[in-house]
């Protein structure tokens, strides 16, 4: 695959859906190659909370995978994700990083 060529959408609006009637929507940061979401933070440290909201989108749009970066720490920090909902973890490769 040559990474040059990625498909992605930065910003995408998504509808939010509960009971199945539309009540909102809410932006996906980056969504790459329509299968996985990116979510960006710019915080000291990335908490439970933060992967835990992130994990929660991935329920609601009914995505496998998701990647939430932060920028905000001292390095670099990143955290695979997983909609349980979707995929058997036990079943993938997972990095240190889960």
């Amino acid at each position: 695959m040559n990474l040059a060529n990625l498909s992605f959408v930065r910003e995408m609006e998504m509808p939010i859906f509960y009971r199945n009637e539309q009540i909102g929507t809410r932006r996906v940061d980056f969504f790459v190659e329509n299968c996985v979401m990116l979510e960006l933070k710019a915080i000291e440290k990335i908490m439970d909370v933060n992967k835990a909201q992130a994990i929660n989108y991935l329920e609601a749009y009914h995505i496998a995978d998701g990647l939430l970066i932060n920028f905000g720490g001292l390095s670099l920090d990143f955290k695979r994700l997983y909609n349980k909902k979707m995929v058997n973890p036990a079943n993938r490769n997972r990095s240190e990083h889960d």
